[in-house]
């Protein structure tokens, strides 16, 4: 059962931006092991970040930094939760995320599907 979509779009330059002007978003919002990437992957691990919390139906008891956007051999991204998120979302009875995501032309975007037995009208956005 489908139990929370959600969908983000975030326009590269000015995410760009953002982090020149703010340099200490990169330890609030992502893993060290994301840090080092380039600023287009971190716009669009940032959309995956937005959209799960969309899929969840909010942000309580969710951590950026517990929500690592890694890629399977495949070159598949999937979400490595950890923590108090991780906690949530099995407290949902959320089986499994799926994740898409792609930049182009300055914008990544990011697509969650969440599954599971959860509580109806749960994670619905």
């Amino acid at each position: 059962m489908i139990v929370g979509i959600g969908v983000d779009l975030v326009d590269v330059p000015r995410f760009e931006a953002s982090l020149s002007r703010t340099p200490r978003l990169l330890e609030r919002l992502f893993s060290p092991a994301e840090r080092a990437l380039k600023p287009r992957s971190l716009a669009a691990r940032y959309a995956a970040k937005e959209a799960l919390i969309k899929a969840l139906g909010g942000s309580d008891g969710v951590h950026w930094t517990e929500i690592e956007v890694a890629s399977e051999t495949s070159g598949k991204p999937v979400f490595a939760l950890t923590g108090d998120t991780a906690r949530r979302v099995a407290a949902r009875g959320i089986t499994a995320v799926h994740l898409s995501m792609s930049h182009d032309a300055g914008l990544a975007t990011a697509y969650v599907v969440a599954e599971g037995r959860g509580e109806p009208g749960e994670g619905a956005s």
